[in-house]
């Protein structure tokens, strides 16, 4: 497609002469759903992203929700039967690798290169900007004048920050609010199956595997390889293993790189020092099941993410707007902050159409419902995260913990044609 407009099923379009020009900042998922959907609706976009290459994934899972796909799908730009693996059941191992339970209840997950390349080509590259970093925004009534760390600048009737979890427009509208650490962190990795034996393929197929043990919990599922391979046997895959580590020292320490960096959010490949390599693989041999151990410990690059919560008062303020996880920052357990965020932008281009274009009236209108969304998921997200990871009392096989979006489960068994 490569920056061909299209129109958005159902939503209608703004007029020739009340169509806003907008800023995204943030040109990773929701970035770019945004960029997409506000465009196609007939807004003037572009996106300005920090790094100074196009992103990449790393092989990171992502748990499909008919949300985050929404713009894929109905425009047929990608057939995610053909780049999505799935898993029919939900399955509990005991610390010596039997089934405490196990439950049909079909998950899809891709990979974040797919969803990414797919999105960028068709936005275009011509007005998706990188290597700019955002310094300051600046707005009156009428307009919004961005700066960046490179002395350019440019103007805007309406600025969508999709930012991210360290969102430097969130830091600039509402500067107290803070990052909440939950006193654990997700280490993550992936194996090609090609490595596995033949025991652990067998006792991970076609499952969503869980082990909950006292101050931790693991999964895997797969996912597909670096190059959208799905084939069984020729997947990758994939690990998330929270872990509890006490804030302050500890969590510093466990931060700091190979190179002597403090890091903040997150450790990526390659970058985790050697004495915690060593000790999460003596760790998942004697307190995960074997097959889940296997997984853990031929990961060859783990990385880390800090188990975080955001939560904001607003997500409008005048001309700008807060999206996905600048506004708020969902642990990862219901598998939706990416559908959460897909689900601003669809209410936001919603909003404009219904508006004709009014900036201030559209986010007015459209504010009030995403907030409750938000805080919704962030409560749940962290209740479930807290039954693991302190509380002690998740039960095996119960449906509250199934992934979803406005409720548990409505990511499951949906249809990718």
């Amino acid at each position: 497609m490569d920056g061909r407009l299209m129109t958005v099923p159902g939503m209608g379009r703004l007029a020739e002469t009340r169509r806003p020009k907008v800023a995204v900042l943030g040109g990773s998922l929701i970035g770019l759903t945004a960029a997409l959907v506000l465009r196609d609706v007939g807004c003037d976009v572009d996106v300005y992203e920090r790094s100074r290459a196009p992103l990449e994934g790393r092989g990171v899972g992502i748990v499909l929700h008919p949300m985050t796909v929404r713009y894929l799908l109905d425009h047929s730009l990608l057939d995610l039967g053909t780049v999505s693996t799935s898993a029919a059941w939900h399955r509990y191992l005991d610390r010596d690798g039997a089934v405490l339970s196990e439950d049909r209840r079909r998950h899809h997950f891709t990979g974040y290169n797919t969803l990414y390349g797919s999105l960028l080509a068709a936005f275009g590259r011509e007005r998706y900007h990188l290597d700019h970093e955002a310094t300051g925004i600046a707005q009156d009534d009428d307009r919004i004048e961005l700066t960046f760390a490179d002395g350019t600048s440019a103007s805007c009737d309406l600025l969508v920050a999709a930012d991210g979890v360290s969102s430097f427009a969130r830091r600039a509208v509402l500067p107290t609010v803070e990052q909440r650490y939950g006193g654990y962190v997700a280490w993550r990795g992936v194996v090609d199956e090609r490595e596995l034996t033949p025991a652990t393929s067998a006792a991970l197929d076609d499952s969503l595997t869980y082990h909950v043990g006292a101050g931790t919990h693991a999964l895997t599922y797969p996912i597909p390889n670096y190059h959208g391979v799905v084939d069984t046997g020729r997947r990758l895959m994939n690990l998330v293993w929270y872990r509890n580590v006490p804030e302050g020292e500890p969590l510093a320490d466990l931060l700091t790189d190979r190179a002597g960096r403090r890091r903040d959010v997150s450790l990526p490949p390659g970058a985790v020092r050697d004495e915690y390599l060593k000790e999460l693989r003596e760790i998942a041999l004697s307190d995960l099941p074997p097959p889940v151990a296997e997984v853990a410990t031929r990961s060859a690059t783990p990385f880390v993410q800090v188990i975080l919560d955001v939560e904001v008062p607003h997500m409008a303020f005048g001309r700008v707007c807060l999206v996905g996880d600048a506004a708020f920052t969902v642990r990862p357990h219901a598998a939706a902050a990416t559908a959460k965020g897909a689900a601003d932008v669809w209410a936001l281009a919603a909003a404009l159409v219904r508006h004709d274009g009014d900036v201030e009236a559209a986010l007015g209108d459209w504010e009030p419902p995403q907030l409750e969304l938000g805080r919704a998921l962030l409560r749940r997200n962290r209740d479930l995260g807290e039954g693991a990871q302190f509380r002690g009392d998740w039960v095996c096989g119960d449906p509250a913990l199934t992934f979803g979006l406005h409720r548990p489960g409505d990511s499951a068994d949906m249809h990718l044609s």
